[in-house]
């Protein structure tokens, strides 16, 4: 499976958690469905995951499909104005920041298989570290 994590944004401020963000990109040559894949976060130097939930209904990346996956919740002003872009936002409904923290890890896994991890780092250009 070729998912990768292309983009990480961390928010601004606690409250602005549609501000806080990563993007999922398919560079494969066939789609991947994440109904069912288990988002999970790890602090550097700890073994322990912390699960943040599994991801249903879901959404299928086609072969060069992007999405972005926000922390926040859509119907509340309170969580801030996602990003307009082209990019379609997909809502993972959570109540705090998961990327407050630079080193963290955030794995993708499907049947507690690993698909894809990245780890942030704010002096990326792109929020994830090479």
């Amino acid at each position: 499976m070729a998912i990768r994590f292309i983009e990480i944004h961390a928010a601004d401020a606690a409250e602005k958690l549609n501000n806080e963000w990563f993007v999922l990109e398919n560079p494969g040559e066939k789609p991947f469905n994440t109904r069912n894949c288990v988002l999970s976060v790890r602090r550097k130097g700890q073994k322990k995951k912390r699960n943040l939930g599994t991801i249903d209904p879901g959404f299928v990346l086609a072969p060069g499909d992007k999405m972005r996956v926000l922390t926040g919740n859509p119907g509340r002003k309170a969580h801030g104005e996602p990003p307009k872009d082209d990019t379609p936002n997909y809502n993972l409904f959570l109540g705090e920041q998961i990327l407050a923290r630079p080193g963290l890890e955030l794995t993708l896994s499907l049947r507690t298989l690993p698909v894809c991890r990245a780890t942030h780092d704010p002096e990326s250009p792109t929020g994830v570290k090479s």
